[in-house]
């Protein structure tokens, strides 16, 4: 008794040490290591991992509370360490401007994003753009976005034959790049029949026999990819195409009983990233069960219980206090800050994001309204939308934008 009451004292006392997590991610904003020259392709991604990031550790707030108060902001300086004597930098609006520019730069005049400035168009940057000008959340961050170009940009990438879309210009054809343009246009508004044609087809294909997704019909079953094809299935509202037990039955076994944390495929080690693509699907699924009915075992007469049933009020189909043990005691930084893939490794942002992604799903429970939270209880951070990997309160703001324009593709039929 007097072991296990140590062990509820000692398990009070983990932190997130969010200060040098916002260091470490406000660092990035202006200064990347010479090492991220290796990502010169991914630069949309690098400003989403950072801006979701400071985001959710509430790092932006400070910035947007300054801005009510007054009309123009040229330095905000807070003092983040009393120990650290080491002047930060710090976001203000012009630094968030700036970004926003420089996504402008990545944008294509044949619609969507590259991966830098004057780079081909590509699905993948083009979604963390969106994402991160989300999450900037201005009109100025909404205004950049070019939805006539990236409409016709989806289009052309669309596969009549599978469903799916390629990447970019005879690209490949998988099921992240049908995410990433779902994703896009159901948040621009310009998603339509077009666009929507015969996905449910391919998600169904890429559905493999251990109930997990891959990237491709006929490949392995991986974490990313199923949730790429979940979420893709929910934006769709075309669960009817996937075999729902299946999945479940892949998605319970792929977070291990010793860390606490997700491995992406069968027989692989864990990895903090897998936090939320992985954890998301828990999510997603909780919106979609009840509507389901799932056939009882070893009954002659085909009855079957709807899933509402066995599903609790508040916490969601997996451990969540294992993973945020397995988050905050095996993946921080504690000295420099920010989170890393497992024990062992370096930090980086792209974890970083991922882990604080997974970190959030796993505090916000099921109801809305009751938390789970391992440690401390400041540790809580921003509810995250685990269907576009933006908070919650961003994505509503950009979708109530959007929703109020008029959809491109009625645009172009009344030309026509």
């Amino acid at each position: 008794l007097k072991s296990k009451k140590s062990s509820k004292v000692k398990r009070n006392r983990i932190k997130l040490v969010r200060k040098k997590h916002i260091r470490f991610l406000k660092k990035g904003f202006y200064n990347l290591p010479h090492y991220y020259s290796s990502l010169d392709a991914s630069r949309p991604w690098l400003c989403y991992w950072i801006i979701n990031g400071l985001n959710l550790l509430g790092s932006l707030d400070e910035v947007q509370e300054e801005e009510e108060e007054i009309e123009s902001v040229k330095k905000i300086r807070i003092i983040e360490d009393e120990e650290d004597e080491e002047e930060q930098f710090e976001i203000t609006d012009e630094s968030l401007s700036h970004m926003v520019n420089f996504l402008s730069l990545c944008q294509s005049e044949s619609g969507g994003f590259g991966g830098g400035p004057l780079q081909l168009s590509h699905l993948a940057p083009t979604y963390a753009a969106v994402n991160a000008l989300m999450t900037i959340g201005t009109e100025q961050a909404y205004n950049i976005i070019n939805r006539e170009t990236l409409y016709q940009l989806l289009l052309s990438l669309k596969d009549e034959e599978s469903g799916g879309f390629r990447m970019h210009e005879d690209g490949e054809i998988d099921i992240r790049a049908t995410y990433c343009a779902l994703s896009v246009a159901s948040i621009l508004n310009i998603i339509d029949d077009k666009i929507s044609k015969n996905c449910g087809n391919y998600i169904r294909d890429c559905q493999t026999y251990e109930g997990g997704i891959g990237g491709e019909p006929n490949s392995e079953a991986h974490g990313g990819y199923t949730f790429c094809g979940l979420a893709a299935a929910v934006i769709l509202d075309c669960l009817d195409y996937l075999n729902v037990p299946a999945l479940l039955h892949w998605l319970v076994n792929k977070q291990m009983p010793f860390e606490g944390g997700f491995q992406g495929r069968t027989n692989k080690l864990v990895d903090s990233c897998y936090s939320f693509w992985q954890g998301a699907n828990f999510s997603l699924l909780n919106k979609i069960l009840p509507k389901l009915e799932v056939p009882i075992v070893n009954n002659t007469e085909n009855d079957s219980f709807p899933f509402d049933e066995t599903l609790s009020d508040s916490s969601w189909l997996m451990n969540q206090r294992s993973l945020q043990d397995y988050i905050l005691l095996c993946c921080q930084n504690t000295d420099s800050g920010g989170l890393k893939d497992k024990p062992g490794k370096s930090a980086d942002y792209y974890h970083t994001c991922y882990s604080l992604n997974g970190l959030s799903f796993s505090q916000h429970n099921v109801d809305n309204y009751s938390n789970t939270i391992v440690g401390d209880p400041s540790n809580l951070i921003k509810k995250i939308d685990c269907l576009y990997g933006v908070e919650e309160s961003k994505v509503k703001k950009a979708k109530d934008y959007f929703m109020k324009l008029e959809k491109i593709s009625t645009q172009k039929q009344e030309q026509e």
